[in-house]
């Protein structure tokens, strides 16, 4: 690839990991370009699966900020990109990865820290925003100004807030409540940019 063609593709990577709620790094190793579009199909709008070379991909993340995820970056790596629900579109990724084997879920990114395959597999067992939204403001006993902010609140920072409330339930059998920080201020979803242009993957 050359020069003025690998900028342009670290730098619309780059945009990618900066537009994304979430990132989940995958190896895609023998999955044919027929399976490949059943999986983009299955991700849905919210999502993007871009094949792109490992050297251009750690340019990207650290371009953009995204530190963590260098040692995911090795074989055939495929990163689908989520603007949208989170859960649906992990929920999407492992009941894929379950038919396929040729996919493997290695890890991902979201509110600025990486996620283990456990957490992400975590975040696809849980129910849709609206049950999921539901369920945080009953675990917060009526407080009503924190369970307002909630309904407005990213999905991504609702599932993180249900994943600290398993957990705690877990350490503290019988725990019902969990203390939230008020939500970010809301902005508008970045449009999607497009894919980055499916290169050779580097070993």
């Amino acid at each position: 690839m050359a020069k003025p063609e690998k900028v342009a593709a670290v730098a619309a990577i780059s945009e990618q990991f900066k537009g994304s709620s979430a990132a989940v790094i995958t190896e895609y190793r023998g999955l044919s370009v027929a399976k490949m579009t059943q999986l983009r199909s299955a991700l849905g709008a919210g999502s993007t699966y871009a094949v792109a070379k490992n050297t251009l991909v750690k340019r990207a993340a650290a371009d953009a900020g995204v530190e963590g995820l260098d040692e995911l970056f090795v074989g055939p790596t495929a990163i689908a990109f989520i603007t949208g629900e989170p859960v649906e579109a992990a929920k999407a990724l492992k009941t894929f990865a379950k038919d396929n084997k040729a996919l493997v879920i290695k890890g991902g990114y979201m509110d600025g820290r990486t996620l283990t395959v456990d957490e992400i597999e975590r975040i696809a067992d849980l129910e849709s925003r609206e049950v999921l939204l539901a369920k945080l403001a009953g675990a917060m006993k009526g407080n009503l100004s924190k369970a307002a902010g909630l309904f407005n609140a990213p999905v991504s920072q609702a599932a993180r807030l249900l994943l600290a409330l398993q957990e705690k339930k877990a350490s503290e059998p019988g725990a019902v409540a969990v203390e939230a920080a008020p939500p970010e201020a809301t902005t508008e979803e970045a449009a999607a940019p497009a894919e980055a242009a499916e290169a050779p993957a580097e070993s």
